[in-house]
């Protein structure tokens, strides 16, 4: 029996290769397996190579397998494209229709399967995808009621004949795959699971799930891959809790609403990537300057311009550190795993508004789009904190102006919201005074400039790296943020069985930078190895001008469009080495 298993499906995209996996997944989720799934897709609605990697085990997993055990083509460049990634072991089910190859260096055995031809006569072509996870079932010896309940679920609206025309493709799937393989029925079956119930969703799921939870009422933004699940996920459940979105004309009237609505004292947000952060860079300074709270999520994906919009990319960490004109604190939180990205999101928001500045939550299209299980979070975790928000004024008859923009200890200024009796202040994005009126004077100025950094002094946040250092002299420190994590860990795993001291550091709390945390991890290391989706070294710029170890930091760096591989990564990091 397998400990992993690898299986992907592929073919144009627009002919259900997104449901096909989801399918699969959805299944083995239920059987208690861990997965991790990852779509390849094309920056249009229909059209272009798309496929579907999962990998399987009964263990935690948080990547991208190096190989692949089964790989379903709906079409012959699915297999041109993927082939590589076969071992002797592995093996090809290929729709019979488009009368499938093999390349002539392909090491796995292919078996058409006439997928097509079965659900036609079932009725429609579009159950192929059905008669595919019949062949699977067979390859994995499992029995066709594991996809009982799930093709219920999704055809279940469509009456009890659709359902049961869906559940003869599997069943003829599965006869047909057996005819030609024999004795090989259940040769990739998986070692049993431990049955938990776990959720399975993205990491937009999750980012949203935790706006949610952290009380967000509303949210402002325009529809941007890979963000885009954000919106669609609050868009059906806001109004569920007496909230609401609004799709706005572009990103600048988004990240303004959300100031204008956190203003009025509802939490609210906005969600983009990378050309809707650049458009939102002067509201950014207006959320710093006027002292209200903005969350924003960027997703970050293939640039510049509009770059590679559907494939991962790390590169708009420094247009987030330092994007906005002028000086003001703010926060960048890179969440790295699913569970991190619910309460990282909750976090913000209470950052947000305790500190009153505007906290960026940074993801990549991987962590993002990428489908993971995950335990189900603990609710009792969440803390829900306002800061200094005013209810009311004990003297209300005063003709004297709030001061809205006192000059506090901490930085942070009583926040009184509108309508409050005795609250009157000016909110201007000039410079100002205490009560918030436009003030040039130079004293002003600086006491204003040094109350506002002055909060970045009072930040909490709850593990600012997430640290696995089991040796206290380590030959090598690995460094990553966002999605590299799972990599990593691998990598990390590896080296050390190979007696390789290897500890490893993923960077969460990005701006300001924990630079005495990573001190003490860089100096119990001999060398640096900072692992990053982009072509500049953009972590590790950020490290020096931190903590300097410039002499023993370098870099891997992966800027193609496509995720780290563990296997792929072990040996970058060795040439490193």
């Amino acid at each position: 029996m397998l400990h992993q298993l690898s299986w992907k499906v592929g073919g144009q995209q627009g002919e259900g290769i997104e449901s096909t996996g989801e399918i699969f997944a959805t299944a083995m989720n239920r059987l208690g397996y861990h997965l991790y799934g990852y779509r390849h897709f094309s920056s249009r609605i229909k059209g272009g190579h798309t496929n579907n990697k999962i990998t399987v085990r009964p263990t935690e997993v948080r990547s991208i397998a190096d190989d692949l055990d089964i790989l379903v083509a709906f079409d012959q460049e699915t297999i041109d494209v993927n082939y590589k990634e076969l071992t002797p072991t592995s093996i090809i089910l290929a729709d019979a229709r488009f009368e499938p190859v093999a390349p002539e260096d392909c090491i796995a055995p292919l078996f058409a399967v006439p997928f097509t031809e079965i659900a036609t006569e079932l009725g429609t072509s579009l159950m192929k995808n059905m008669v595919a996870i019949g062949a699977t079932t067979a390859l994995l010896n499992l029995d066709e009621s594991v996809f009982q309940s799930v093709v219920e679920e999704i055809f279940g609206r469509k009456g009890e004949e659709v359902v049961a025309k869906n559940i003869e493709a599997i069943q003829k799937g599965r006869q047909a795959i057996t005819e030609q393989i024999g004795d090989r029925v259940g040769a990739w079956a998986l070692a049993p699971a431990d049955g938990q119930r776990r959720l399975f969703m993205i990491g937009n799921d999750a980012i949203a799930l935790g706006a949610l939870a952290a009380g967000s009422r509303f949210m402002a933004a325009y529809p941007i891959t890979p963000a885009s699940e954000i919106m669609e996920y609050m868009i059906k459940k806001l109004p569920v809790v007496g909230g609401a979105v609004i799709q706005t004309e572009d990103e600048i009237a988004a990240a303004t609403m959300a100031i204008g609505a956190n203003y009025g004292g509802v939490r609210s947000f906005t969600a983009s990537a990378g050309p809707g952060l650049s458009l939102m860079v002067e509201a950014i300074g207006l959320s710093g300057m006027t002292e209200q709270p903005l969350v924003i999520i960027d997703t970050q994906r293939g640039g510049p311009s509009t770059g590679l919009p559907t494939k991962q990319e790390q590169s708009d960490l420094m247009a987030m550190l330092y994007g906005t004109h002028g000086e003001i604190p703010k926060v960048v939180i890179a969440p790295s795993t699913m569970e991190e990205a619910f309460f990282d999101t909750i976090q913000a928001f209470n950052i947000a508004e305790q500190l009153q500045l505007p906290v960026i939550l940074m993801t990549d299209l991987q962590l993002s789009l990428g489908k993971q299980t995950v335990a189900p979070f603990d609710y009792s975790k969440i803390e829900i904190k306002r800061g200094k928000i005013v209810d009311a004024l004990e003297d209300t008859e005063s003709k004297d102006y709030f001061r809205r923009y006192e000059n506090t200890e901490d930085g942070v200024s009583p926040r009184i919201l509108p309508g409050t009796k005795g609250g009157i202040h000016h909110v201007t994005g000039v410079e100002h005074d205490e009560t918030g009126k436009p003030s040039e004077a130079t004293g002003n100025r600086r006491t204003q400039m040094d109350k506002r950094m002055r909060k970045l002094n009072y930040l909490q946040f709850d593990t600012p790296i997430y640290v696995n250092a089991p040796h206290e002299e380590a030959d090598i420190l690995l460094v990553g943020f966002n999605s590299t994590r799972g990599a990593i860990e691998e990598v990390q795993e590896t080296l050390n069985a190979e007696g390789i001291k290897t500890n490893h550091a993923h960077v969460r709390l990005l701006f300001p930078f924990p630079a005495d945390e990573m001190a003490q991890l860089a100096d119990k290391a001999k060398k640096i190895i900072v692992v990053e989706n982009n072509a500049t070294g953009q972590l590790a710029n950020i490290l020096k001008m931190n903590i300097g170890a410039h002499a023993k930091t370098t870099t891997v760096l992966k800027y193609d469009g496509t995720p780290f591989l563990p296997r792929e990564l072990t040996n970058l990091v060795k040439e490193k080495i």
